[in-house]
């Protein structure tokens, strides 16, 4: 078989027969595949497959075509083979002895047509049998190279599939095939084909077989599609002797295809089927009927992922796999302490074993915390390993000075074959392939035989051990990251000695980081790179188990120092009970698929073209910048580097760090006397008041003709301060007395800093808000920052300028009273005189938010350019604010924030798309276009809003353009859904109600249409591929215009809603402009609309010029005039709202400042016609009706409890999953509502049934909550929303888990009470017309409010400010149990709070604030 497989493959390639050579080392395939010209046919053993990595990578890299055949016979070859399939090679296995033949020839029609290698593994052992004879000139063989000959090249690996597929088929043979019933519920998987498998399984009509000939290139769509979607049970039925991670290789690429994207794409929503390991030594071919039936069920038996051996189950003999248990129990007993044994217990512990086998030399404890030691047994320490390892590297290389002078010096009595044998050593001492065990002892039995004829020779005899080559090892444990500043790594890497260091990094994926002190390991690796003398790698053999093995055997090859940083994720460690291999592999994936751990080698010693080996797709951040400036290593990598006594960032960071100190004091030195003398400016702000503080501090110094430096304090070290000799500090005060965002890490810094600042002079001005929290108990959070710092410094010996300055937000001009003093005293105190010719640089003229509309060139800015820079994730301040006219906003992950911050690397940064989507009406498809989108683009969930639309976050910048499109493509859009213009226009949903929905849908369009801004920059940045430069035009080729905007738009945003009485589930007078339709007396019919303006929910905490507001009745217009009542209230508001005070602007106060009589005077002249009187209307609720309602004639509404509006696949509860299956399913609409739930819409009658179905299988139908719970709402808020000060959506259930104990005690599970709550003031969840309302203000502290209007029309009062939630708890409780017991007959509980007095009536918004 071998020999006709050879021919075969000869004649493809064009050579003889006789040019085939079968190697019996491995190294001599380098010579041959090196030398490059014609293609390459080899016969291999699988044993040297793992030490041809390296060359099979450089065939990839170099386009050569390679054909290894390789025959296997027991499990030991097959794991050799699948050890290797990660090379970048294509993988194909035959599995008799014909096939033999076919594969061979169709491998090298896939090598020449690739230009890559192919490796081939046939049975060595095949049955005899008749065989095709492929020589050339027979009539079969010639059709096959005729074919061969038609056969396109492919020029990636990407595209190969396709020919291997190709080339298979010209023999009747598939790269992967199905054998079995369509609806088996359990496949086994194999690696290669079977017919003694499909016999067994013949009888079995439950059970197929998915047999994979072609291993690499894996081909996920190939398995998806030949798996049988019954499947729930998928068995990787694999032959292999022990692995060094308890899964098979064959699992992991299973496991690769059934977490694909395509899964998603290929199978309909359907659950993945558990994935079970069944391994053994023994061939799955050795199994009868018989011993398949057992093992099928035992693995029935299994429900969640797990690995088993079949043969132990089935009584099949496993040869060989004893031995191995022997080997691995002998060589447990050779090792003298249990930490060693338990190294070889971890997957890269037995990498080390089966790459250098008696060879390996593990000097330390894996578990040790420092490379110093300081824990555990002092013959277990990476110390004591060290100083072993050393000793160890200075014996050998006195053996080699005895070895040279022994060969040199005449005179020393040596045989002749001693002297050949060591001749031969001191050439190939290094090589492990000389310096064996066997040469060892060969030259050892020598030396002791001529001992005593020379001194030299017995020197040479007394070092006789170091004659065989050790790899030496140090495994480290965590604390090694930590550990550099301490000296302890960097002393082993300056040593220049021979040892390997392989660092393990545990950290559980996403990784966090708790300071800006604590790196992760790979900086270890950095630090190592930047030294520029050592061999260092990154790598994880959950996710490349082939790169692994060629980093440990470069780095033992590597003639010096050598890092591998290996990832093995588990938080409690890999020697924990619980340590499950199924969760690293997991998180390995997403580690490594996500880039956060980089696979890559990197070789000082080759040149620099491939000196970086990049061997994942994805790199971070910091490591391409790295990268970038490669020509910097030399620099770097000096001989003998000086290292601050903490690795603050990466060590890249501190070395740049110093070297700018030390420039900045060679500059200062320079100059002398020739400038004024420095200041440093630091601020602190969340909100920009303590960076405006800090600038004119900084303009203040420059007219002094000072050398001003104006930073936030997280962009200067702490230990920098020591050079500093004039600081001022400028500090807010953010949340429960913190730190604001960008100086937390300074000051923690500065905390536990041990510096001397006694040739300091400081200052520091804080700024907060003495009436913020408002109880006695908490006045100590006022300004504590400021505080804190200034007593920090002084502690530190600096000495004040000026005692503390503080600004507080409650004076007459809020902290520009404060800091007018302090910038007396301050320069007063410093005695610089301004002087008249300082240079003082002009900054920037401010640019306000009406002028950036203005000067935008109708809503354009630099948008097109700002997102199509890549280098960096956001967009400017002013793009920014004009993306929001576009529908989306820039936000970032505040969850992962400050560690993002702590690391050096720039936010989170991802954007928020809101789409217009008048009246809350959508399409199944629409529905389903938004669901995709979520996943290609956001972070995997939608948003429905408070206001009838759908919201998607977490998308980047890279695909807003796509996102947009999609949404476009769905007949959809999102222009004006945010911004200042007129925004979504919402409706009634009530489905009570559903004859006279089609009409206010209908006028919620037209509203929206007829305001929607005219500019065709939203059209050409994202639907079309040309951006306008200069006049801006429409696509009829005129300039743009705004007929009813201007080029300055509105003042503030503009909404608009339509209400049904009596339900009020918009909220109607909550909006600037409502629409409160009036009914004929028949209730059939619309007759008109009362027209309510001034509503709004905005205010700002401890600002009583702002308040929330509810609309006041202008008139009653006809229904055909409702659409120009907009565009008039809209202009009066265009042309008299407030454009200098933006917390002013809102059409709210624009009423308040003029009145209502002026503001019906101004829009009916407007208009041109006055209007009517309001009629009266009653409405009763404004929460949603859920569960089924029969509406026209025909057709139902099921109205389904989203909880705060988000739809995502919760644990246990696949909600966006299952509504993507009822959207697949439903004929009607969806309609969305203004408390954020869902109605499905307009189902027929003969549909109900299977509608209901669907719902109760997906659980959608279950309504049994608390009412309370059915009438809540949450904003967003964290961890996306910037304004956000507390928890909210992600809050509010939990609290109202603890509140349904309080209602179901009193008795009042099934009675309605409004709670809202909101993550700060701005009230997007509509909190103070809420009956009970929560407002964030800071991270778990809330503002109470109680007393709204059930109908939604009347505004709540404050309660309590600043509650946590033992407190919210503490002071509901009574509230509610009194209500239960005292209310009246259908009395509210907002009527009631104020009927008892527990709260004072809201009248109207400017009364808000009085308690």
């Amino acid at each position: 078989a071998v020999q006709s497989a050879l021919s075969a493959d000869a004649a493809v390639a064009g050579t003889s027969t006789s040019d085939i050579v079968a190697l019996e080392q491995a190294s001599e395939l380098a010579s041959v595949v090196r030398s490059g010209g014609k293609p390459v046919s080899v016969l291999v053993a699988a044993s040297s497959l793992i030490k041809l990595i390296a060359l099979l990578r450089d065939a990839v890299r170099q386009k050569q075509s390679v054909v290894l055949h390789v025959p296997v016979e027991t499990a030991d070859d097959i794991s050799a083979v699948l050890a290797v399939r990660d090379s970048g090679s294509v993988l194909l296995r035959s599995s008799s002895r014909q096939q033999a033949v076919d594969y061979a020839a169709a491998a090298s029609l896939i090598s020449l047509k690739l230009a890559a290698p192919v490796i081939h593994c046939f049975p060595s052992d095949s049955a005899s049998g008749d065989v095709a004879a492929y020589e050339p000139g027979q009539q079969a063989f010639a059709d096959y190279l005729k074919a061969s000959e038609e056969t396109e090249s492919v020029s990636s690996m990407a595209d190969s599939f396709g020919l291997i597929k190709t080339a298979l088929a010209l023999f009747g043979s598939e790269p992967i095939s199905y054998a079995g019933p369509r609806d088996a519920t359990l496949v086994y998987a194999l690696f290669g084909t079977s017919p003694e498998i499909q016999a067994a399984l013949d009888g079995d009509k439950t059970v197929g077989a998915l047999q994979i000939s072609a291993l690499r290139p894996l081909s996920i769509d190939a398995i998806l599609q030949a798996l049988p979607q019954s499947a729930a049970l998928v068995v990787a039925f694999e032959q292999a002797t022990r692995q060094p991670t308890p899964w098979g290789p064959l699992l992991f690429d299973l496991a690769a295809a059934l977490h694909a994207e395509q899964w998603e794409a290929s199978q309909g929503g359907r659950a993945r089927p558990v994935l079970l390991d069944a391994i053994s030594a023994a061939s799955p071919s050795a199994f009868s009927a018989a011993q398949l039936a057992q093992v099928t069920a035992h693995a029935r038996t299994l429900e969640l992922p797990a690995h088993f051996n079949p043969a132990q189950i089935a009584g099949v003999s496993e040869s060989g796999e004893a031995g191995a248990d022997a080997s691995q129990d002998a060589l447990a007993k050779l090792s003298l302490e249990e930490q060693r044994k338990r190294v070889e217990q971890i997957p890269y512990g037995q990498l080390l074993k089966q790459l250098f086998d008696q060879r390996l030399h593990v000097a330390n404890a894996a578990e040790s915390k420092s490379i110093w030691g300081d824990s555990g047994k002092a013959g277990s320490t990476p110390e004591f390993g060290f100083g072993q390892l050393a000793a160890y590297e200075q014996e050998r290389a006195r053996l080699v000075q005895a070895v040279t002078a022994a060969l040199r010096d005449v005179s020393v009595p040596l045989s002749q074959k001693l002297q050949a044998e060591l001749t031969a050593w001191i050439g190939g001492r290094d090589n492990a392939s000389v310096a064996t065990d066997a040469a060892a002892s060969r030259i050892s039995a020598l030396l002791e035989a001529e001992r005593g004829a020379s001194s030299s020779i017995e020197e040479l005899y007394r070092l006789r051990k170091y004659f065989a080559l050790q790899s030496n090892w140090l495994i480290g444990a965590d604390a090694w990251a930590y550990d550099v500043g301490n000296s302890g790594v960097h002393h082993v890497i300056a040593s220049g000695l021979n040892i390997n260091m392989l660092v393990l990094e545990t950290a559980p994926y996403p990784f966090t980081v708790s300071s800006k002190h604590q790196q992760r390991k790979k900086d270890i690796g950095l630090y190592a790179m930047n030294y520029g003398t050592a061999y260092v790698a990154s790598v994880a053999v959950y996710a490349s188990y082939t790169q692994v093995l060629q980093a440990l055997a470069e780095a033992d090859a590597f003639p010096g120092p050598s890092v591998i940083v290996a990832y093995l994720p588990h938080a409690d460690g890999v020697f924990s009970s619980n340590y499950s291999p199924i969760e690293v592999l997991q998180q390995s994936k997403r580690a490594v698929d996500s880039g956060a751990w980089p696979l890559f080698r990197w070789n000082p010693e080759v040149s620099d073209e491939s000196r970086f080996q990049l061997d994942s797709e994805k790199l971070r951040r910091e490591l391409s910048e790295f990268l970038r400036r490669d020509n910097a290593l030399a620099a770097i990598g000096r001989a003998a580097p000086s290292l601050s006594g903490d690795l603050g960032t990466s060590v890249e960071g501190a070395v740049s760090d110093k070297l700018a100190r030390r420039a900045r004091g060679d500059v200062d030195a320079l100059l002398g006397g020739l400038s004024g003398p420095p200041l440093l400016v630091l601020y602190a702000s969340d909100g920009g008041n303590a960076e405006e503080v800090a600038r004119r501090v900084s303009r203040q110094g420059r007219m002094r003709g000072m050398r001003v430096q104006c930073l936030a304090m997280d962009d200067f070290e702490v230990d920098e301060l020591p050079f500093e000799k004039t600081v001022v500090f400028s500090v807010s005060t953010a949340g429960q007395g913190e730190m604001p965002t960008n100086g937390r890490e300074f000051f923690k810094a500065l905390q536990s800093a041990s510096i001397n600042l006694s040739e300091m002079q400081f200052a520091v001005f804080g700024l907060g808000d003495s009436h913020y929290w408002p109880r006695a108990e908490d006045a100590l959070f006022y300004n504590k920052p400021g505080r804190d710092l200034d007593r920090k410094m002084a502690e530190l010996g600096a000495r004040r300028i000026v005692d503390l300055g503080l600004g507080d937000d409650q004076d007459a001009d809020g902290w520009e009273t404060g800091y007018a003093d302090f910038d007396q005293r301050l320069w007063k105190e410093l005695n610089i005189a301004v002087v008249s010719d300082a240079p003082v640089a002009e900054e920037a003229p401010g640019r306000t938010d009406e002028e950036n509309k203005v000067i935008s060139n109708y809503l354009r800015g630099t948008i097109a350019q700002a997102i199509a820079d890549d280098s960096t994730g956001a967009v400017d301040e002013w793009d920014g604010k004009l993306l929001k006219f576009h529908g989306t906003y820039m936000q970032d992950d505040r969850d992962v924030r400050s560690e993002r911050l702590a690391r050096g690397e720039e936010k989170a940064y991802s954007f928020m798309i809101r789409v217009r989507l008048p009246g809350g009406v959508s399409t199944p498809e629409q529905w389903l276009a938004m669901d995709k989108l979520a996943d290609e683009y956001g972070n995997g969930t939608m948003k429905i809003t408070t206001r009838q639309t759908f919201q998607l976050h977490g998308v980047l910048k890279r695909n807003l353009r796509e996102t947009m499109r999609g949404i476009n493509r769905a007949l959809m859009d999102t222009i004006a859904a945010c911004g200042d213009v007129n925004r979504n226009v919402v409706s009634s949903a009530n489905p009570l109600q559903a004859h006279l929905q089609p009409e206010v849908a209908e006028l919620a369009r037209e509203i929206s249409e007829h305001l929607l801004p005219s500019t065709s920059a939203y059209h050409e940045i994202w639907l079309d591929n040309t951006f306008v430069a200069g006049a801006a035009k429409q696509p009829s080729g005129a300039e743009d215009v705004e007929p009813l905007y201007g080029a300055a738009y509105l003042p503030r945003k503009f909404k608009v809603a339509i209400a049904i009485p009596p339900e009020n589930d918009v909220d109607v007078v909550a909006y600037d402009l409502g629409y409160i339709a009036i009914l004929d007396e028949a209730q059939q019919n619309i007759l008109g609309y009362n027209v309510v303006i001034g509503g709004g929910m905005g205010m700002t905490h401890n600002n009583k010029k702002t308040y929330p507001r509810l609309a006041s009745a202008l008139g009653y217009v006809p229904k055909d005039k409702a659409v120009i009542v907009a565009e008039k209230v809209m202009l009066v508001q265009r042309d008299h709202g407030d454009r200098t005070n933006r917390k002013h602007a809102r059409l709210k106060y624009t009423v308040d400042d003029h009145g209502m009589a002026w503001w019906r005077e101004q829009v009916e002249e407007r208009l041109g016609f006055r209007m009517e009187d309001p009629r009266p209307y009653h409405f009763t609720r404004n929460g949603d009706r859920y569960g089924w309602v029969a509406t026209t004639p025909g057709l139902n509404n099921f109205t389904m409890f989203v909880q705060n509006g988000r739809v995502a696949n919760f644990p246990g509860n696949p909600l966006k999953t299952a509504l993507a299956e009822v959207a697949r399913a439903h004929d009607g609409n969806f309609r969305l509502t203004c408390n954020g739930h869902l109605i499905i819409a307009d189902v027929k009658d003969a549909d109900v049934p299977r509608i209901s179905e669907l719902l109760a299988r997906h659980r959608l139908d279950n309504l049994d909550y608390s009412a309370l719970r059915l009438h809540s709402m949450a904003c967003a808020a964290l961890p996306t929303c910037a304004l956000a000060m507390a928890e909210s959506e992600r809050y509010l259930p939990r609290l109202i888990d603890l509140l349904d104990r309080v209602i179901d005690e009193a008795g009042l599970r099934n009675d309605a009470i409004v709670i809202r709550m909101t993550g700060c003031p701005n009230g997007c969840a509509r909190p103070y017309n809420a009956e009970i309302a929560f407002v964030g203000k800071a991270p778990g502290a809330y503002n109470l409010y109680l007393g709204g209007g059930h109908n939604g029309e009347r505004l709540n009062k404050i309660y309590r400010e600043s509650v946590n939630e033992e407190q919210i708890l503490e002071l509901l409780t009574p509230i509610i149990k009194q209500y239960a017991l005292e209310r009246s007959e259908g009395e509210r509980f907002g009527d009631f709070v104020i009927r008892k007095g527990i709260v004072k009536e809201t009248i109207e918004g400017k009364d808000f604030h009085d308690v």
